[in-house]
């Protein structure tokens, strides 16, 4: 049974603080070789970092006797649904199968979504709308922009189950990271275990960015050696008021 319930606040923040790039450093020095959404772009760069709980939705190939106006307004369409049952601090990833010849989700439904407290979105395709969408205050990935209904392509067959998402399985409840630069999908029963390490990681890299600015080589300083990490850690007790 998948864990879905609420990440803490603590690696929330922990989380919040690391950049993308370094779990992805973690992850792969965990085994985890595959876990950066494929093309997925934010479109409001400037809201912070994305943290949350994986939901999905999946979208297989449209059939014309299924995917039709009059059905797609049907209560029981999953897409119409997610908008209506996510919860706070829930990431929807729609598997789209990278198609790109549509939208996959439009303004209404990501509106509905910011309404009810979601903590992003993300699709491994396009988004209709998209101007508006990148508007909003609540997170949003895509490949890009389409303005044809999803319904040219696609048909929502199911939700919170394992997916694809731009290459990347994705399980319900699996903790979904998102800065400026990717997203990044983390197997739950990892997540704190990830999520300390490259917050304790990403100083440490901090570090040193300022040291080679300031003319140090990389040898020596990345990764660090022992002078280096003597002068981290000087470094870090002088912020903490020790001396």
């Amino acid at each position: 049974m998948a864990d879905t319930s609420p990440l803490d606040a603590e690696l929330v923040q922990r989380l919040r603080e690391t950049s993308t790039a370094t779990l992805a450093t973690l992850l792969y020095i965990h085994g985890y070789r595959n876990r950066v959404v494929r093309r997925a772009t934010r479109l409001n760069p400037d809201r912070g970092t994305m943290v949350g709980v994986a939901r999905t939705l999946r979208y297989v190939a449209s059939r014309e006797d299924l995917d039709t106006l009059e059905l797609w307004k049907l209560d029981t369409n999953p897409q119409r649904r997610i908008a209506d049952e996510i919860m706070p601090g829930e990431v929807l990833l729609i598997e789209a199968r990278e198609e790109q010849s549509c939208g996959t989700m439009g303004g209404m439904l990501v509106a509905r979504m910011q309404a009810r407290g979601a903590a992003g979105l993300v699709s491994d395709g396009p988004f209709r709308d998209q101007p508006f969408i990148a508007g909003l205050e609540m997170p949003s990935y895509s490949s890009g922009a389409n303005a044809n209904t999803n319904l040219i392509a696609h048909h929502p067959e199911d939700l919170d189950v394992t997916i694809t998402c731009g290459g990347v399985q994705v399980r319900p409840g699996d903790v979904v990271v998102g800065d400026a630069e990717s997203v990044i999908v983390i197997p739950r029963h990892i997540a704190r275990e990830i999520g300390e390490a490259a917050w304790v990681k990403e100083r440490e890299e901090a570090f040193i960015e300022q040291r080679i600015l300031a003319g140090a080589p990389v040898k020596g300083s990345y990764p660090m050696d022992a002078a280096t990490r003597a002068a981290y850690e000087a470094a870090n007790r002088a912020a903490r008021g020790e001396g």
